[in-house]
């Protein structure tokens, strides 16, 4: 920054908040970091030994600080990024409250040296127990700054005494180093690490390549892709691992505001519902959230280190998330799915005759699956082991051909549709053979994207309570959504009204088995789904009308199921896992080497 540092009036001070927690030597990291970002760095180099622990130093060729600068910037409440409590709702910089180097000095033998043009630098030294004015002397730097603190804790060793060890500190330094790089892809970063070089990345155009880079393994980085979207006072960018990217946790998923790392589960949850039906069961993406927003429309005054942050319109920032994700996989994945199919859609038709008028009860929205009997002791041990070992070696041959199956049985105009009812293995797979391949079908994996199809095309069963659920909300973001969604959840068959401070659930789908406590729930936690509502809740649903795993229906109800899924325009679940799988003749006559 160009402004020179003042200390801000005690009654502003005491106005912004509490002072600079420093309780590990990544929060010095973190703090340096900032500073030097701030000051318009292109290159910052930092420099640990110890885990952080004997030295922390940050180097940087940002604008650099006067003498005058260097003899005040230590003072608690010394900055030159503020000059009062308004300044709050207008500065775009990382810091602003000015306690980072009086907490670095208290805590630390903090040395500085800075010069604004290259040609006269000075030096400033500051610790624990020095008394204003500090030592000032002349020194040789180019233009910008270079920040050490050394012997961290070592006057404090009560507090020394609660940090991990040395490879732990240097960890949690190194990733506050990452977060910020994560940021900034315009910046050139290194880190050092008791003198042998970690990181370096050079500065790329786009923060997807910076994303890459640093979480992405070489064959991966082909899969990721980055998409925008804006609101009213924000702009988004987000970038986001395709369907062959994916995880089992949510580690590698984060959100950034204004350029700092925040903890918004809020909008962790938007990366995943926007990608929803992409993605198998149980996994997450991959990818960030950028959020640059106006200042005024946000508060990062709420935590000490600049953790959280609280947005004036939350909502409005998760659709814009939800909706940019949603419009992409659809328009990216599904528009190349179909452009691979060789005549699915132009046969369909060959489908819809007197076989299919079979079974249509069970296809329904209101199936009962319960009405189907458990036939735990339907195959004998022995086959069952035998079918078992043969879909094991299946399964190898067909990861090794193609580990994602997203595309379509390849149907073609020469042929017709006449596929062979097999069976069914294992409670839960149908067996069918067309074309020289076979197709083994989840058969709740496709009823249940069967019935979600049916869902969003048609009006939804509605059946009103003898008696009203009764519930309260914990907050007013509750009461917001409630209110303001009344007329959607009424389309989805959720009749709910306001009374006297209490809310009422008058209507349920048909057939809701849930309890009063689970269905009040279900029913808030759409809240998180924004734009969505629709497509998360005939999710829901239709995961619990389809049969199961272990449910046995009829072989024609059984075979019209496999015909339809093989039908289907996604086969994919709604919570993105494959429908069904495939081994060709050949490639089973290989599994058994028959071809050799």
């Amino acid at each position: 920054m160009m402004n020179s540092i003042k200390v801000l009036p005690p009654q502003e001070a005491k106005r912004i908040a509490a002072g600079e927690v420093v309780d590990r030597p990544a929060a010095l990291v973190r703090e340096f970091l900032d500073n030097a970002i701030d000051a318009g760095s292109l290159n910052i180099e930092v420099s640990i030994e110890e885990g952080g622990c004997k030295k922390i130093e940050v180097s940087d060729n940002g604008s650099g600080m006067t003498r005058e600068d260097l003899e005040i910037c230590s003072l608690t409440h010394a900055t030159s990024k503020i000059q009062c409590l308004d300044d709050l709702e207008t500065t775009t910089s990382l810091g602003f409250r000015g306690e980072a180097l009086a907490a670095a000095a208290a805590i630390s033998r903090l040395e500085i040296i800075s010069s604004t043009d290259g040609r006269e630098a000075w030096q400033l030294e500051a610790g624990p127990g020095d008394n204003y004015p500090v030592n000032i002397e002349q020194h040789r730097r180019t233009k910008g700054t270079t920040i050490r603190a050394l012997n961290i804790f070592e006057s404090i060793p009560a507090r020394k005494k609660f940090l991990k060890r040395e490879g732990s500190e240097g960890t949690l330094c190194r990733q506050a180093f990452l977060d910020k790089a994560l940021s900034f892809n315009s910046v050139n970063f290194r880190f050092v690490q008791d003198g042998k070089l970690k990181d370096f990345f050079p500065a790329v155009p786009t923060k997807k390549e910076r994303f890459s880079s640093i979480l992405l393994k070489t064959g991966e980085t082909g899969f990721l892709h980055e998409i925008n979207a804006a609101g009213n006072g924000f702009t988004v960018t987000i970038v986001i691992g395709g369907p062959e990217l994916y995880r089992n946790d949510r580690r590698q998923m984060f959100v950034f505001a204004n350029g700092r790392r925040v903890n918004d589960y809020s909008l962790i949850q938007a990366l995943d519902y926007g990608s929803q039906g992409w993605f198998p069961n149980g996994t997450h993406p991959v990818g960030a959230v950028y959020v640059e927003i106006d200042p005024s429309l946000a508060d990062f005054n709420i935590h000490p280190a600049k953790r959280e942050v609280r947005f004036k319109d939350p909502g409005a920032i998760h659709q814009a998330v939800t909706g940019g994700l949603r419009n992409f996989f659809h328009t990216q994945f599904l528009a190349a799915s179909r452009k691979d199919d060789t005549g699915l859609h132009s046969d369909s038709h060959r489908f819809r005759g007197d076989n299919q008028a079979q079974g249509n009860e069970y296809l329904g929205f209101s199936a009962n699956t319960q009405s189907y009997t458990k036939q735990q002791n339907y195959e004998d041990k022995t086959s069952k082991q035998d079918i078992r070992n043969f879909l094991d070696t299946v399964r190898s041959k067909l990861e090794a051909e193609d580990k994602t199956n997203d595309s379509r049985p390849p149907l073609s105009a020469s042929y017709s549709f006449n596929p062979r009812y097999v069976g069914r293995v294992f409670g839960l797979f149908i067996l069918i053979e067309w074309n020289d391949k076979l197709y083994m079908i989840d058969q709740h994996a496709a009823h249940e994207r069967i019935l979600y199809n049916k869902f969003m095309e048609e009006p939804i069963p509605k059946q009103e309570l003898l008696a009203p659920i009764p519930f309260t909300t914990e907050s007013d973001d509750e009461d917001v959504f409630l209110e303001t969604k009344s007329k959607e959840l009424s389309r989805l068959g959720i009749d709910i009204e306001k009374d006297e401070g209490s809310w009422f659930i008058s209507a349920l789908p048909a057939d809701w088995r849930m309890n009063d406590t689970e269905t009040v729930k279900e029913i808030l936690e759409l809240r998180a789904a924004g734009e969505n509502i629709a497509e998360r809740w005939a999710a829901a649903l239709c995961c619990r009308a389809s049969i199961k795993d272990g449910d046995y229906p009829d072989d024609e109800t059984a075979f019209t199921l496999g015909k339809t899924a093989l039908e289907l325009p996604d086969p994919r679940c709604p919570h993105g896992r494959p429908v069904w799988t495939e081994i060709s003749k050949e490639g089973l006559y290989k599994a058994v080497r028959r071809t050799e």
